[in-house]
Order: structure tokens, then sequence, then C-alpha cells
């Protein structure tokens, strides 16, 4: 890496040239930022926290967050395409869960501690 040198010099460590590394990789920035702005919508934040407690098909989805089947199918290809969500099909019908993932298990913790809920499998 070539020197590099800020405009104002103060005492910099080890720290500081770790964290102007991890600057320099801007995809990973840009994949959290877009993982946040999949949650950036209440009602595809609330089918999401559903889906880590439940499998189910959009109908039943539509009904327990009273919204339209196309809109929360709209919010489930957005889920599904961010990686936080999976589809299984069984006959005719489409079930969805949380992936079993890092991100999603990381998401479904996060959203829980902040919102001062504890998830039933924990308690």
């Amino acid at each position: 890496m070539s020197e590099f040198h800020l405009p104002h010099e103060h005492n910099h460590d080890k720290h500081h040239e770790y964290a102007l590394a991890k600057l320099a990789v801007i995809d990973d920035f840009n994949l959290v930022a877009d993982v946040f702005k999949l949650l950036g919508d209440g009602s595809r934040l609330r089918i999401f926290w559903l889906l880590c407690h439940c499998e189910d098909c959009v109908l039943n989805i539509s009904a327990m967050v009273n919204m339209s089947s196309p809109a929360v199918s709209h919010h489930l290809k957005q889920l599904k395409a961010g990686g936080l969500i999976t589809g299984r099909r069984n006959g005719k019908e489409m079930f969805y869960k949380a992936a079993d993932n890092e991100r999603s298990r990381l998401l479904h913790c996060m959203i829980e501690n902040l919102m001062g809920i504890v998830c039933p499998k924990n308690s």
C-alpha cells in the first residue's frame, strides 16, 4: 500500500491503519448498505421478522401483516433477492422463511434488540 498522508498529522496508530485499509473496500460497504435498504421499509421489516419465526405462504403472510398478496409478494421478492429469506415449493404454493445464514441471524437479533422484544426460541 502506498504511503498515505492525512491533511492533519495527529497521533495515528495501528487502529487508524486498519480502518483506512477497510475503508478502501467500497464493495463491502455497498453490500451492507443494500441490506439496510431492504430493511428500510417497515412492511418489509415486519415480514422479515415474521419469517424469522415461522414458514408460511403468501396468502397467510398477507393475512398476518394485513397487506394485499401482491404487495407481500413484492416484498418477498426483494427479501429473497437480498439473501434474507428462502422459498420452497410445495405443490402449487411457495412457502417462505428466513434464510439460514449469518446475515439473517444477525439482522433478526438486531431487530429484536432495538425493539426490546425476546424471540420465543431464546426465552
